[in-house]
């Protein structure tokens, strides 16, 4: 029994002596809140170039120099930390009197334990005897591809002149933030104009490189006092509506749409000769016009090189291989050119501009071929060399394929009579009438396609001679051989799609991948755009007004005043099996833009917030659902819709977006 008890005893102790781990409260999901500041919020007068701002708690300041934005903008980048519970910013430019000053904190401001960020922070004072407080809100999206802009640098010019964006640095600024939204905060009465730039050399000003967007009209910003209902719900669950004036600033429904003019200065930026029968000239951007090249000495002096040789240029022009046919001109060690060619002046404007290139072949001798050399017989015949073929596409080959080959030389010639086609019936091939081959574009002598129309699922057997081809130095082809199949017309998809509320009579749509990047094309006609031979697979679609007819996306000049191209999403994914035929019923205004695109393939998603689950995408049910319901048919069924108006593109009916209002 004394045994038992002491037993006892003990774990008694041992049970008062265990530690437990302590069960905290819930999780804390809310932001710094703003207790006080000097100068204070809205001060008049101030001299001073340090101002303190106070929280509740422990703050943290992340990505000061591409989140916090200071207007006027300061030609001296401000000193910024953070204290405990303080935010500290030193500036170091002379205040400028009479001048209401902003510092936008965008979301760089958090608690320190969980990271809660103050969306839109602001703080405003004035050096002189009154404070400016108007608004201009909006949103800033890729024309190309409607990604919200992130930390993209928003300002306005109350000089209206064209030149400004280059000439002056914006007078008030501020940054996009995750979802593409900015406020231009404390402005002044008056009449602008609105632009957004990614300053990559921080002058605050536009240099032809970097990603611009423009308004299309001056905005003139207004304040205005309105009745605001709010709905107090009291502790028996009784309502009551409570109404209060606000001030409502405007315009906040300003849609900007970024594009690059992809512009590079023209020079010719590399001249190689590193084989003895090949020189490349490579320019720094694309290539209208082909320069002119003269042999400038030895035995060939003063004659074009373009009679000398074959060209072979990229599909932009701004590369060219120059195969060299004269056998002079290739055992020539140090050869000269005299180039004339577009370039860039002083002034950023293309001339022609005439220069002498060196080209040196220094022939190289290792100890390997050397030994080769010596160890060889006197009666060994020197090795042939033979044209490598490759075939594009390989083994399985689509419907509406052309057959395609690439030659390791630019070719002179191809017997089409050596070029046989076969198609397998049951265990024997049957000869067919085979595809007729050229060279695929100008300038491309290394490339020969052909179109065929081949038959569904049927094997097919190619055969090219040896000798057929020859290329423009006497090198034959050995025997080439392909085999492969073409696939079954089951094995594809058709889609169509049916398009409404577009004002622009020319069209395309694009099918694009999952990583948001054009597989097919099509233009709209009378309405509709179709896809066959579409292989399985979850697709999307984008369509952009083709303006000048010539099916290629157009980017905007700020020269010119022209903006991009304007572009639509289809706001689902498009899921296509074997042997279906879908119709999409496609209304580009049904939803404003900055909804169109699916978020399976938006790549500027905003950053969930602690505790925060990442917003959800399109799932696969409901997609099939939609062609369950409908057999054959995809619908546009989403019932995503905003009531809060439109976003305003370049000024026109506002049907097209969002308004959004002003982050306060």
């Amino acid at each position: 029994m004394r045994l038992l008890l002491a037993v006892g005893v003990l774990m008694a102790l041992a049970a008062c002596a265990s530690m437990g781990r302590p069960q905290g409260g819930p999780r804390d999901v809310d932001p710094p809140v703003f207790v006080k500041s000097t100068p204070s919020p809205g001060q008049l007068e101030v001299d001073r170039r340090r101002i303190s701002i106070e929280f509740d708690e422990n703050v943290q300041i992340k990505d000061v120099m591409s989140k916090v934005v200071i207007s006027p903008a300061q030609q001296t980048m401000p000193l910024i930390s953070a204290l405990g519970r303080r935010v500290v910013v030193d500036l170091r430019d002379t205040l400028l009197p009479n001048t209401t000053y902003t510092l936008d904190f965008s979301d760089a401001i958090s608690d320190l334990n969980e990271g809660n960020e103050i969306d839109g922070f602001a703080f405003a004072f004035s050096t002189g005897s009154e404070i400016d407080s108007l608004q201009i809100s909006g949103m800033v999206l890729d024309a190309a591809t409607l990604e919200p802009a992130q930390g993209m640098l928003v300002g306005v010019y109350s000089d209206l002149s064209d030149s400004a964006i280059t000439t002056l640095p914006m007078e008030r600024i501020t940054k996009t933030n995750q979802l593409g939204q900015f406020t231009i905060r404390n402005l002044k009465e008056g009449t602008y104009r609105i632009f957004a730039l990614n300053d990559n050399n921080r002058d605050y000003r536009w240099d032809r490189s970097e990603d611009v967007a423009f308004y299309d009209f001056t905005v003139s910003p207004t304040a205005t006092r309105t009745l605001h209902s709010d709905t107090l719900r009291a502790a028996d669950g009784t309502d009551s509506i409570v109404e209060h004036e606000v001030t409502v600033y405007g315009p906040d429904d300003i849609l900007l749409t970024w594009f690059n003019e992809n512009y590079t200065p023209q020079y010719l930026m590399k001249n190689d000769r590193q084989e003895r029968n090949r020189i490349t000239l490579q320019m720094a951007a694309p290539a209208d016009t082909l320069p002119e090249l003269t042999i400038a000495n030895g035995p060939r002096e003063g004659r074009s090189l373009f009679d000398l040789a074959v060209l072979d240029a990229s599909a932009r022009r701004d590369t060219l291989d120059f195969w060299l046919t004269d056998t002079l001109l290739i055992a020539q060690d140090s050869l000269l050119l005299e180039a004339r060619y577009p370039r860039t002046d002083s002034l950023d404007r293309i001339s022609w501009f005439t220069d002498t290139l060196r080209l040196f072949m220094r022939t190289r001798k290792t100890k390997e071929s050397s030994k080769k050399k010596k160890d060889a017989p006197a009666d060994t015949l020197p090795e042939l060399t033979f044209l490598s073929v490759r075939a594009e596409g390989g083994g399985n080959v689509d419907v509406n394929a052309p057959m395609m080959f690439t030659f390791s030389e630019p070719i002179a010639s191809l017997d089409q009579a050596g070029i046989h086609l076969e198609v397998l019936d049951d265990t024997l091939w049957i000869p067919v009438e085979p595809p007729v081959f050229s060279e695929w574009q100008p300038y491309r002598p290394m490339k020969w396609t052909a179109p065929y129309e081949w038959e569904p699922g049927e094997k097919y057997r190619l055969t090219i001679d040896s000798l057929a081809a020859r290329s423009i130095y006497g090198h034959w082809n050995r025997p080439y051989k392909l085999d492969f199949t073409v696939k079954k017309m089951n094995e594809y998809s058709t889609v169509k799609f049916n398009i409404t509320g577009l004002a622009d009579s020319l069209a395309v749509v694009q099918l694009l991948s999952s990583s948001d990047q054009p597989v097919a094309w099509a233009p709209v006609v009378n309405g509709t755009a179709a896809f066959a031979f579409v292989p399985p697979g979850t697709y999307y679609a984008r369509l952009f007004a083709d303006r000048n007819g010539n099916s290629i996306y157009d980017t905007g000049s700020i020269e010119l005043s022209l903006q991009p191209e304007d572009t639509y999403y289809y706001p689902k994914k498009i899921p296509l099996k074997q042997n279906w035929d879908a119709v999409v019923n496609w209304d580009v205004n049904e939803l404003p833009l900055d909804l169109q695109k699916p978020l399976d393939i938006k790549k500027n998603k905003p950053k969930p917030k602690p505790g925060e689950m990442p917003e959800p995408t399109d799932s696969d049910d409901e997609e099939e659902e939609d062609l369950r319901t409908n057999p054959g048919t995809l619908t546009n069924g989403s019932n995503r819709s905003s009531n809060r108006g439109g976003l305003n593109r370049g000024g026109s009916s506002g049907s097209q977006g969002r308004i959004m209002p002003p982050r306060r």
